[in-house]
């Protein structure tokens, strides 16, 4: 069982920058691949990146290749999404999510826990 919280959401500028993070209980944190997702009104929920139980993969939707990074900090039980070059369609509520799998998969349905989402708001 995990429980996952996330942070760090706000309002900011067109090109500005945010950092999210999602804190997870838990003594098997290392075992789980991390992805963030977001969800704007009216809008299924989308991928937007992952990473690996190591940190060794990951992967990013287009949209945000280039501008966001995800990383982790097993350590400290931490996956952290930094978002660069904001632009007003970025806004939603970024949601952190965790799955057991071998292979990162980008898909809402492939992930066991969620956090309760945050809200990212870019205004231009």
């Amino acid at each position: 069982q995990v429980q996952l919280v996330e942070s760090g959401g706000g309002l900011v500028q067109a090109g500005g920058s945010l950092r999210l993070s999602c804190a997870a209980s838990g003594r098997t944190f290392s075992r789980y691949a991390m992805g963030w997702f977001r969800q704007a009104p009216g809008k299924e929920r989308e991928f937007v990146a992952a990473i690996s139980w190591s940190g060794g993969s990951t992967d990013y939707a287009d949209s945000v290749k280039g501008r966001f990074t995800i990383s982790r900090a097993n350590a400290k039980n931490t996956v952290f999404l930094q978002m660069n070059s904001l632009k007003p369609e970025d806004t939603a509520v970024y949601y952190c999510a965790a799955a057991v799998m071998a292979n990162i998969i980008p898909r809402p349905i492939a992930y066991d826990y969620w956090g309760q989402g945050t809200q990212v708001t870019v205004s231009s």
